[in-house]
């Protein structure tokens, strides 16, 4: 029973579980790494006093690790201005970090693994270098590796800061240049806004944010947050649906940044799974509707087993199967034929070497 999905939905069916089933929901909503969020949406709701008191410790304590990473993140926010400032390159975040520092509502709850920015590309190698003197550095080692990011990716290689730990991708682009979907990466940074309290700081323009996250979604998106980047979609697109006519800006500048086919399984999903209110006539011009033809209704079968919480309650016979048909289907996506065979070959051939651990004392400095 996929308690998590019932409860984004209708949050007041919560008032509905049995301690057991309580158990169940805080489960399935820690393997989505939504605790904070769903906490936000059943408070938003009126519905603390219905949680008991175990599992809103659970979810409470996420929206507290959330809101300490808010802050942490307009902190590493400014640190990043300060840094690529002397060399005028624009700081434009995004993903999580553009919500925290735009105070979208897709912040709400929200939980981060890294800190994403967009560089032009041809200000890709300064950036880097100006980083690296304020305490960023690699954490990519192996040679192919850190090629295979260079020659054919939309960001470096991972930077990790050497005193703060924090972890941050550098991206000259939206998808990999040998993708075959090719937004242009210009159109995103000549569009971007400046945040009013915090000045330096750059996000995409919102129809842009939507763009990236479905993107992102349905093309790279890792299993264990595909159902919390859904709800990402659903609270920028209600945002986005306070202005009507926002809704047509949206398809038009999807089209003219060639998106409109993550867009459209983003208007697909988010309408069945969570209930956006997507309008009649933007469901119809997207073809949300219908069942689409065979390569949809697969991609229905597929994202239906993905696009939940991955938790052994959640799962059937065909999970694991539907995983690694969408892994398959994210590199088929990112690479022509040739360069994938080279590249699954060379990983199959020559497995990374796992990193060796440093002498006991100074593990025991550290």
């Amino acid at each position: 029973m996929n308690h998590l999905l019932a409860a984004l939905r209708d949050p007041h069916s919560v008032r509905q579980l049995s301690p057991a089933q309580w158990d169940l929901l805080v489960r399935q909503t820690r393997h989505a790494n939504l605790l904070g969020r769903l906490y936000e949406r059943l408070c938003a709701a009126g519905l603390e006093a219905d949680i008991p008191r175990r599992p809103r410790n659970h979810l409470q304590s996420g929206a507290i690790m959330a809101t300490q990473q808010q802050y942490s993140i307009r902190r590493e926010a400014r640190l990043l201005r300060d840094a690529l400032a002397p060399y005028e390159i624009p700081l434009i975040l995004l993903k999580g970090a553009a919500y925290v520092a735009g105070r979208l509502p897709a912040a709400q709850g929200r939980l981060f693994a890294d800190i994403d920015i967009l560089v032009p590309h041809e200000r890709l190698d300064t950036a880097e270098s100006a980083l690296m003197l304020t305490g960023w550095q690699s954490s990519v080692t192996d040679a192919y590796d850190q090629r295979y990011y260079r020659r054919w990716m939309h960001e470096l290689p991972a930077m990790r800061h050497v005193f703060r730990g924090t972890t941050l991708d550098v991206h000259h682009t939206i998808l990999p240049p040998t993708a075959r979907l090719k937004p242009d990466a210009r159109l995103l940074i000549e569009a971007s806004v400046e945040i009013p309290d915090l000045p330096g700081v750059r996000t995409l323009a919102l129809e842009d944010l939507i763009l990236h996250s479905a993107s992102h979604l349905f093309h790279e998106g890792e299993p264990d947050n595909l159902l919390r980047d859904l709800t990402d979609l659903d609270l920028l697109l209600k945002h986005l649906g306070r202005d009507d006519a926002a809704w047509d800006a949206l398809l038009a500048r999807a089209q003219r940044l060639q998106l409109s086919g993550p867009l459209n399984l983003a208007l697909r999903y988010t309408e069945r799974l969570l209930d956006t209110p997507i309008p009649a006539r933007i469901r119809k011009q997207a073809g949300n509707g219908s069942s689409g033809n065979a390569g949809q209704r697969l991609l229905d079968l597929l994202y239906s087993r993905m696009l939940r919480p991955q938790h052994p309650s959640t799962a059937d016979r065909f999970t694991s199967v539907a995983r690694k048909a969408l892994y398959i289907r994210a590199h088929w996506l990112r690479m022509p034929p040739l360069l994938l065979a080279y590249h699954l070959a060379h990983k199959a051939l020559f497995p990374p070497k796992p990193e060796a651990l440093p002498p006991m004392d100074e593990k025991k400095a550290a």
